[in-house]
């Protein structure tokens, strides 16, 4: 979301006005190919390369500013939480298998849906490919995240998806650790889907 604002002593005659729109088309059009560049193109999901450098810049958040040495700051910084959760979609091969891949596509599409309503606007959404989806999580307690993930599940469990009906997810999350890597993290959490899956699925594992 942006804005422009033009200022000026009159309004613009026009010429002016079609020259402003013209720079506005493309400053347009520029945003959207680079915001092509980072989504998934079926769920417009963030896709897995944009991951690495927003995972560095959740980790930067964590820490005091250079030079900060007061307590209160290095207190702040402590208290702010970060979560990666990982979603698998339970069974989904059996979606496919039995409904064929544009059935498929569509169960990840309305998953999309359910995780945008599910979860804060700040907080990143990614697909990873295939059943597998991500969610970057700033700020908040455990407890808290504990809870965004359990709606998520419970609203996918309570959904009716076209032609397939019911479906459920496994998710593991983790809390983000000083010298964590994106990838590190991502193996925490995704060893606790491994352990929601192997539980019994349709449940959320920390």
């Amino acid at each position: 979301i942006g804005l422009v604002e033009v200022l000026g002593q009159r309004a613009p005659e026009p010429r002016e006005l079609i020259l402003i729109n013209g720079v506005l088309r493309i400053v347009r059009n520029h945003l959207a190919l680079l915001d092509y560049g980072e989504r998934d193109t079926l769920t417009g999901l963030l896709n897995r390369k944009t991951y690495d450098e927003a995972f560095y810049k959740v980790m930067a958040a964590t820490m005091p500013p250079a030079g900060d040495q007061s307590s209160d700051r290095r207190a702040d910084a402590r208290q702010q939480h970060h979560f990666i959760g990982v979603i698998d979609i339970d069974h989904f091969k059996r979606v496919n298998d039995t409904h064929g891949h544009l059935i498929g596509d569509e169960v990840l599409l309305l998953l999309s849906r359910l995780m945008r309503s599910s979860f804060r606007f700040y907080d990143k959404l990614y697909r990873f490919g295939g059943e597998e989806f991500v969610v970057l999580m700033r700020g908040g307690t455990v407890e808290q995240a504990s809870t965004a993930f359990e709606r998520l599940r419970t609203n996918v469990e309570a959904y009716v998806f076209p032609r397939v009906g019911r479906i459920t997810v496994s998710v593991g999350f983790t809390q983000l650790r000083p010298g964590d890597s994106p990838s590190s993290a991502f193996e925490r959490a995704d060893k606790a889907v491994y352990h929601a899956k192997q539980n019994g699925r349709n449940q959320v594992a920390h």
